[in-house]
């Protein structure tokens, strides 16, 4: 694999479009932050090439993220990549996130370690709940209680150490606001779910950050919450939706306002970033 140059992201941008089930976050990542460095989600990417096509591309985040998109499964050569990259996760099709895994040998086990099943909603098929809950701006809710929501989140689903959650929290949910991402759903008033969006392209959205507080679970406020969000961003031209489900209670709400079930999508993450060893 070789390293991508500037003239080179048009076609890279092309490549991870025609994988974009398992592309959103690098694909973002290189639209947004570029591959000149300063902002820690910029990236490096090493590309393959065959007949004057991209056939392969490693993306690789300053802050360490690993993204492959490598059909052909060149491992060697990838290895080869990160040999000196501090590794602070990886991300990307379940399968190839697999062989990585197996072909790096990382001296410790992921601190997050999951395999989530992916799915697909085109939004011509999208089904809204009934309910007379609606959807708000995040900052209409208490920030308090939001980021304390997201705190919950952290330790749950991304097995953040409780001492560290409710900070990163905090600056989640800044981030949110900034980039106007997320939603909250009232009903009477009152806070009682949280969707968004954790990567945008103008036709194509990926849900993350899904969060009920468990006193209000079973009840589906969640779906309707990720349904109403959907339908707003099918008004301002976005067409398709992906998202991993966390367990079976969420893939059932998805199902329910038709998503439907594509492939699997894995996510590592270790607290201390790490180097392969040989």
């Amino acid at each position: 694999m070789i390293r991508a140059v500037a003239t080179d992201q048009p076609a890279i941008e092309a490549f991870l479009a025609k994988h974009i089930e398992t592309s959103m976050f690098p694909l973002v990542n290189l639209i947004n932050h570029g591959m000149s460095g300063g902002h820690p989600r910029a990236v490096t990417c090493w590309i393959r090439w065959k007949a004057g096509q991209i056939t392969d591309v490693l993306t690789v985040s300053d802050e360490g993220m690993i993204f492959p998109q490598c059909p052909t499964g060149p491992w060697g050569d990838v290895v080869t990549v990160l040999s000196d990259i501090g590794i602070k996760g990886i991300l990307g099709a379940a399968d190839q996130v697999a062989s990585l895994r197996g072909t790096l040998r990382l001296p410790a086990s992921p601190d997050l370690d999951v395999v989530e099943p992916l799915y697909h909603l085109s939004l011509m098929n999208l089904q809204i709940p009934d309910g007379l809950t609606e959807l708000r701006q995040l900052q209409d809710a208490p920030r308090d209680l939001i980021e304390g929501w997201r705190a919950a989140y952290n330790i749950e689903l991304l097995a953040y150490p409780k001492d560290s959650a409710a900070a990163q929290a905090a600056r989640d949910i800044a981030g949110y606001i900034a980039k106007d991402s997320h939603r909250v759903l009232m009903q009477d008033g009152k806070p009682v779910a949280m969707t968004g969006f954790n990567a945008e392209l103008p036709h194509v959205v990926q849900i993350g950050g899904v969060y009920t507080p468990p006193e209000a679970r079973s009840g589906g406020l969640a779906r309707r919450a990720v349904a109403l969000h959907l339908a707003e961003a099918a008004e301002k031209g976005v067409t398709d939706a992906l998202l991993f489900a966390a367990n079976p209670a969420a893939e059932k709400a998805y199902q329910a306002i038709g998503f439907a079930h594509i492939g699997h999508y894995a996510i590592a993450m270790y607290e201390e970033p790490q180097v392969r060893r040989d």
